[in-house]
């Protein structure tokens, strides 16, 4: 990666971690963060599509494929590399404000 990455929102953050299996297309992203979150995540197509925008911009993710279904164009989207490091570091630093919280309960507890 050439600079530091962005901050992720949980958005962004579940809408990467879709494309870690490989290209989607913008339904499959929204049912795919939907499913990983158990249904407290549901993207608004207007809310996918403005996050891609922008991920594509900061070349986090970008277009793989497109294909018609049904008389329309349908975009398929894919992780780049920069993506795939931007989501692997956001995960870290998720486990690590999360390791201070369940130590803090555990001693707590103790």
């Amino acid at each position: 990666m050439r600079n530091k990455p962005p901050s992720l929102t949980e958005s962004q953050y579940f809408l990467l971690a879709a494309l870690l299996d490989g290209p989607l297309h913008g339904y499959g992203i929204i049912k795919a963060t939907e499913q990983a979150t158990d249904g407290r995540l549901r993207l608004a197509v207007g809310t996918l599509y403005g996050a891609l925008d922008r991920l594509e911009r900061a070349r986090l993710v970008e277009a793989d494929h497109e294909e018609i279904v049904d008389g329309r164009a349908r975009r398929y989207y894919r992780l780049t590399n920069d993506g795939a490091a931007a989501l692997q570091i956001e995960a870290r630093r998720l486990q690590q404000a999360a390791n201070v919280v369940i130590g803090r309960t555990r001693t707590a507890e103790a």
